[in-house]
């Protein structure tokens, strides 16, 4: 008798009365987890519609998104980015205009407005740890 057995994530396969028997397989690390999806997907979103403001040398609130450091220090109101939790993730809720209601300039700006595809990528990103290279080049 021959047995396949499938569950979430996890493929066994026993054949019965032949003794053989295939382990466990795990699924591929999601490549939102890695430097090269911030600089290849992340940062470019950032640049059109944040470095403005909040990038090279312009830091308003106190806040660089153009490093990873200044990422983590974040700005006058603490950090934007909680590693793993978009929900508490300033930078998230701003992108998705969910920030403070008395906040007397919404950010980002509306105009060019980020569409749904990005913010789904920059919460995919903070998910997954917001990883990021040490030093970002500056194009």
């Amino acid at each position: 008798m021959r047995t396949l057995l499938v569950g979430f994530g996890v493929v066994g396969v026993a054949l019965l009365g032949w003794g053989l028997r295939v382990g466990t397989v795990h699924a591929a690390p999601d490549e939102a987890a890695t430097p090269q999806f911030y600089a290849t997907r992340v940062q470019p979103i950032l640049k059109e519609h944040c470095y403005r403001c909040h990038g090279g040398m312009n830091h308003r609130g106190g806040l660089n998104l153009a490093t990873r450091a200044g990422m983590m220090k974040g700005g006058h109101d603490g950090p934007v980015v909680v590693a793993g939790d978009p929900a508490k993730s300033l930078l998230v809720r701003l992108i998705r205009h969910e920030g403070p209601a008395n906040d007397p300039m919404p950010m980002p700006p509306k105009l060019p407005e980020i569409s749904g595809a990005d913010i789904a990528t920059v919460t995919r990103w903070v998910k997954a740890g917001a990883i990021m290279p040490d030093d970002v080049p500056r194009r």
